[in-house]
């Protein structure tokens, strides 16, 4: 494994989730954007070469579970992300560094990812230790939808006017005396 691209990984995955953790709002969508799209990759690569439509499903099978990892960090518990990050390695080294992977999977992307996941993942976990926004589970919103039904009809002084469910009467054309 070339030296370069293990610390190019490890400073790029200790970048990207600093920034993510700087930024509450999106922290959770952004680890888990770069979980799904690190097995991407593979998928790219895989149609890139001449693979069979079996191996192709294999890679397709990666994104269905890393993303299932990052939907679950995003809506659920972080350490799902934590989870993900932490596996995504294993499914770098053992499948396209040393494994059957590494006919089409190039070795600086399988070098540079093994330690951008582990750095990802090891920030991530700090995170949610010492208590920061990652920390707590996100709670459903409910919908903030208000709907006042208006309805025109004739007010005891002559006019068109809307009233709402309450009662209360607006002018729509002309004064309102009720």
């Amino acid at each position: 494994m070339d030296l370069n691209l293990l610390v190019s990984g490890a400073v790029y995955g200790t970048t990207l989730t600093l920034i993510a953790i700087a930024a509450p709002r999106f922290t959770r969508v952004l680890l888990a954007a770069s979980l799904v799209v690190a097995a991407a990759f593979y998928v790219w690569f895989a149609l890139d070469a001449p693979t069979s439509a079996a191996w192709l499903a294999v890679e397709l099978a990666g994104i269905g579970i890393y993303g299932y990892a990052a939907m679950r960090g995003v809506r659920g518990s972080a350490w799902w992300l934590v989870a993900g990050l932490t596996l995504h390695p294993i499914w770098d080294v053992a499948i396209h560094y040393a494994g059957p992977g590494r006919a089409f999977a190039p070795e600086w992307y399988t070098t540079w990812c093994l330690t951008y996941d582990l750095m990802a993942a090891a920030l991530t976990a700090i995170a949610i230790l010492i208590g920061t926004h990652l920390t707590e589970v996100p709670s459903p919103k409910p919908a903030t939808a208000s709907v006042v039904w208006l309805r025109n009809s004739i007010c005891t002084c002559g006019s068109t006017c809307s009233c709402s469910a309450t009662g209360t009467c607006t002018a729509t054309m002309g004064a309102c005396a009720a």
